[in-house]
């Protein structure tokens, strides 16, 4: 361990030699699994994949809820990110230090845990989606603790999360899940690999952020399902 204040060893880059066809497959995975974007896929493969989570929707309907989670869960959260960076209060909209995401964490829980609670009000959309947005929710107030100590993999918190959903809906539902479960891993290990290669993320980093996504959707579901 460098000799250095603790505050100062967390600031410690991590330096590695990444070839510039990694950098180009990482970059391409961390852009386009955005933990911001995950919501996204999962309420596109509810609406019109799952063959019943959606049942006795409208093609309008399912679209209205699509844009209700976009706007709730990524727009929002999106905007906030942008105007904490506008006034100074952030340095980076890439959020790569610990100071950086202690606002946007709670801003983003906020908004989570109103989206929780007007779909759970909402008693005519399926329990998974409730479930599924509760846990972020959980994965955001995981994110904000361990943020205390060490920077967690935000990417990793959220393909863990995606992961653990497709988990419960395959051991609860009477659903074929074999191709979306066998797709999302494979997603889960290429982003988290992505992490590693180009960001200054430890294994540790993303090993628990991976850890706390599927956790964090295990306990929606107990509570929630």
């Amino acid at each position: 361990m460098l000799d250095l204040p603790l505050t100062e060893q967390n600031e410690v880059k991590i330096i590695k030699h990444v070839s510039t066809g990694e950098k180009i497959f990482a970059g391409v995975f961390s852009y386009f699994f955005h933990p911001l974007l995950i919501p996204v896929y999962v309420i596109v493969f509810l609406a019109y994949i799952h063959p019943y989570a959606f049942a006795g929707f409208s093609q309008l309907e399912r679209k209205q809820s699509v844009v209700i989670v976009v706007l709730n869960i990524v727009f929002f959260p999106l905007l906030s990110v942008l105007l904490l960076k506008a006034v100074g209060f952030i340095d980076s909209v890439f959020l790569r230090t610990k100071k950086d995401r202690i606002i946007p964490y709670m801003a983003c829980g906020i908004f989570f845990f109103w989206a929780y609670t007007v779909f759970k009000e909402q008693t005519h959309y399926p329990l998974l989606l409730t479930s599924f947005i509760f846990g972020i929710f959980l994965a955001s107030s995981a994110g904000l603790m361990a943020n205390i100590y060490y920077k967690i993999s935000m990417h990793a918190i959220g393909m863990g999360g995606w992961l653990g959903f497709f988990i419960i809906i395959a051991m609860n539902d009477n659903v074929h899940m074999s191709w979306p479960l066998s797709l999302v891993i494979l997603l889960t290990g290429a982003v988290c690999t992505s992490r590693f290669l180009i960001s200054d993320h430890s294994h540790k980093d993303i090993y628990t952020g991976l850890i706390a996504g599927m956790l964090t959707q295990f306990a929606a579901a107990l509570f929630v399902l």
